[in-house]
């Protein structure tokens, strides 16, 4: 079946080159309107243009789409209520908001000025925030939405230089897990992709002979897929050079050490409590509460 997007609205932030282009383009070809915020800034987020946004608008107009441009900073609320109110007045809904905006300044952390550390967050984590919570009255009114955010695996494992786009990056990931469970009772899924893209933030990472292998659009099939109609919800989900894969937090079995529990007993445990066989995805809540109780008392009664 088809993953079309026919009198769908979408914003993509981040939207006017590279993977937001890609998403924006794509979601255009399915039918969906798009509102294409960019800033129109350098990689690390210094200056601004509009040309970069009216630039993907034209395109997605040439090809027979409806498209505006937005030029707000995902870090000014009130430029993001503009975003919205001009996704709200030029086509009177929001269905899906993909966060996709980002900088990049790395350095390693020793040599990291903490002022570029606290704008990469801003950028990433609370633009993402922003938008995302400029966005829910719409969508919890519509009861529809789809948001995407974009983690990546610096977040997921690390990368040296990476400490202040890494934190930034899983936390996304950690605002999916918990607008998931919120937004569910009113039809908003929220989902996570990681990509693996070469990009004016990437370009200088990969070798010539990878640039064409790890085009942006390789990614879009992901985000098509997690802001559809019968999208999943609170997935996080790895796509680079056609290649596609699920990321999940897991825990291991573990072990129960009691109330009497000491650091010496955890080192004599050591091994059973990293062991990852039957690995389970973790979720905190009243079942997990439940589990851990059981354990508990489960232990208790053997003595």
């Amino acid at each position: 079946m088809a993953i079309r997007f026919d009198g769908r609205v979408a914003i993509v932030t981040g939207a006017g080159g590279g993977l937001g282009r890609s998403h924006a383009l794509e979601f255009a070809r399915r039918g969906a309107k798009v509102v294409v915020n960019d800033l129109g800034g350098s990689v690390d987020g210094s200056g601004g243009s509009s040309d970069a946004a009216n630039a993907v608008v034209e395109e997605i107009k040439a090809a027979g789409g409806e498209a505006i441009a937005n030029g707000s900073s995902v870090t000014d609320r009130d430029g993001v209520a503009r975003l919205v109110a001009e996704a709200m007045d030029a086509f009177g809904r929001i269905d899906i908001l993909v966060n996709n905006a980002g900088i990049l300044r790395d350095k390693s952390f020793a040599k990291m000025n903490m002022d570029d550390f606290q704008l990469v967050v801003d950028v990433h984590l609370m633009g993402a925030a922003n938008c995302a919570h400029a966005v829910w009255p719409v969508m919890k009114q519509q009861k529809y939405g789809r948001i995407v955010m974009t983690a990546s695996s610096s977040g997921l494992y690390g990368n040296f230089g990476q400490t202040n786009y890494g934190a930034a990056k899983l936390g996304q990931a950690g605002l999916m897990n918990t607008l998931k469970l919120e937004g569910a009772k009113d039809n908003i899924h929220t989902n996570a992709i990681v990509p693996i893209a070469a990009t004016r933030m990437t370009e200088d990472l990969f070798p010539p002979q990878l640039l064409e292998l790890f085009r942006p659009e390789l990614v879009s099939p992901a985000v098509m897929l997690l802001a559809g109609e019968d999208a999943p919800n609170g997935e996080i989900i790895c796509a680079g050079a056609g290649h596609f894969a699920k990321a999940q937090i897991v825990e291991s079995e573990g072990a129960y050490l009691g109330a009497d529990a000491t650091a010496e007993a955890l080192a004599a445990r050591w091994d059973d409590i990293v062991d990852m066989r039957g690995q389970q995805p973790f979720e905190m809540g009243a079942k997990q509460t439940e589990k851990f109780a059981m354990k508990a008392m489960a232990a208790l009664k053997k003595g």
